[in-house]
């Protein structure tokens, strides 16, 4: 597979192709979104997400501290249904460990896991264990709900939506290089190391959003901007405009950048999971969802453009920049299978 779109398009494909003539009734959403919906009731949906964080790929012992790391596998499937508008309620893990697991990391990471399930008010109530011989494994899946019809999708981005961000960029991205240099334990990092060992899901901002009724498409933002925008795009049929000046791009990730000799636009931009909720908006509503971001604590809401008609041969995400000049931006976010050049 080139990229991680073609394999999630070839599984949407079988899915299709070998799904039974009579589909179960009630699912509103399949592959192809955050999660998937199905209303269960006539009052109510049923939100249905899961990741999984590999060792090696997705985190590293030699500075993701255990408990950190159990946050952060429940916190990146609240982030899915945080997308969604929805409400968590039940937790499912799948471990696959060594035969030499340290116990004592083992119980810390655990320990972790459960707090924050028990923090976004659902509960763990299953999952799976098995041998995995060369790294660890941890599979979490989350059950929400939302009011009927009320889960915000990808696909209902308008040509001429502002588009809206839920706080700074490129902070995860940063705070893994800080961690990779072994520069995380100086105090001035702080908060760019946090939102790589210990993201925040915006599960509130999500459920006042789509309270509000003001969001016309919504995603978090797990594998950077230029990436997850192309997505909003591609599902709304739309292309967008982002103005590089507006990006709130922090002083402190300017300064980790000059330090990592790094690009800190690039880190805005393609860096990935930083976990904030990206959403577009009717522009005449753009005063009520400021009004809402200063409503909630440690909530920063910054529109960064608009959405256009949709380009020809798409995706279509222009970066403007101050002097003028614009580049394609689409899908340059990470990727697990995209072949380097």
């Amino acid at each position: 597979m080139a990229t991680e779109r073609d394999l999630i398009t070839a599984i949407a494909r079988r899915a299709a192709a070998f799904a039974p003539a009579a589909s179960p009734s009630g699912l509103r959403q399949g592959i192809g979104d955050d999660c998937a919906i199905w209303q269960p009731t006539p009052a109510t949906d049923s939100l249905v997400t899961t990741d999984t964080l590999v060792e090696g790929v997705h985190f590293d012992r030699r500075w993701h501290p255990p408990r950190l790391l159990g946050r952060k596998a429940v916190a990146v499937n609240m982030s899915d249904i945080a997308a969604m508008g929805g409400t968590p309620r039940y937790a499912l893990l799948s471990l696959g460990l060594g035969e030499a697991e340290n116990p004592a990391w083992l119980e810390m990471m655990l320990d972790g896991l459960a707090e924050a399930v028990a923090a976004y008010g659902a509960v763990l109530i299953g999952g799976d264990t098995v041998k995995s011989p060369e790294r660890l494994l941890l599979t979490v899946t989350i059950i929400g709900e939302s009011p009927a019809s009320r889960a915000c999708l990808r696909s209902g981005g308008q040509a001429g939506d502002s588009i809206w961000v839920g706080g700074p960029l490129g902070l995860a991205a940063g705070g893994l290089e800080l961690c990779r240099r072994d520069l995380a334990a100086d105090p001035q990092w702080q908060e760019a190391v946090q939102a790589h060992l210990d993201p925040p899901a915006q599960v509130e901002l999500g459920r006042r959003l789509a309270a509000a009724g003001v969001v016309h498409a919504m995603m978090d933002l797990s594998d950077g901007l230029a990436t997850d925008l192309a997505h909003i795009c591609a599902a709304s049929g739309v292309g967008a405009e982002v103005e590089a000046e507006l990006l709130p791009v922090p002083d402190l990730l300017h300064r980790a950048a000059a330090v990592c000799q790094a690009d800190p636009l690039n880190w805005a931009l393609c860096g990935g999971e930083d976990y904030r909720l990206l959403f577009t908006a009717d522009p005449a509503r753009d005063g009520a969802i400021a009004e809402l971001g200063r409503d909630l604590a440690d909530t920063t809401l910054t529109r960064i453009g608009r959405l256009t008609a949709p380009p020809p041969g798409g995706p279509g995400v222009l970066l403007r920049t101050a002097d003028g000049q614009s580049r394609e931006i689409g899908y340059g976010g990470y990727d697990h299978f995209r072949t380097a050049p």
